[in-house]
């Protein structure tokens, strides 16, 4: 199967099982015919439904990444430089096809604020009002990222910086 099918059949695959552990949980005080009768009923799932199985996929392919080194201009899957890490994980997770360079993607995305923060958003270093560097945010005031050359994608408390915030997943 062609790799973009594959990676398709994937994402297909995550929702399907996000909303089955759904099921499953919400099923988990009923009786066991109430229980089997949730988790066979075929339903649409709900846009947070969604958008949660959606963050869920960039987590786990961002945290996949942890411990491969940094290397100026490299865009996986072996090494990364910081909107080459953001540009893989949300192709390989989403489908998602994104720039590699921080700027661009900072150009990309829907601007929201730190209160609007949630996990699969991206966050952006800047100077002068340019994007010199992003992540991806992991939430509790973490981020993914790769960070400069001699270390590796690792999550980190998020340092001192003027940030800004951009939304993929709606």
């Amino acid at each position: 199967m062609p790799p973009l099918f594959a990676g398709a059949r994937l994402r297909a695959a995550l929702v399907t099982a996000a909303l089955t552990a759904t099921a499953l949980v919400s099923a988990a005080g009923t009786t066991a015919p109430a229980a089997h009768a949730a988790t066979t009923t075929t339903s649409t799932p709900t846009a947070a439904q969604v958008r949660a199985a959606k963050i869920s996929s960039v987590m786990t392919w961002a945290a996949k990444q942890k411990g491969k080194p940094y290397q100026y201009g490299a865009a996986g899957p072996y090494r990364f430089d910081c909107s080459g890490l953001t540009m893989y994980v949300f192709k390989h997770a989403l489908g998602k096809s994104l720039a590699h360079n921080a700027e661009s993607q900072y150009r990309s995305v829907t601007h929201i604020s730190r209160a609007s923060l949630r996990p699969g958003d991206l966050v952006f270093a800047m100077s002068g009002g340019y994007a010199y560097h992003v992540g991806i945010y992991a939430g509790n005031g973490y981020m993914w990222h790769a960070p400069h050359s001699g270390t590796v994608v690792k999550k980190v408390k998020m340092y001192s910086a003027t940030w800004r915030y951009g939304r993929i997943i709606h």
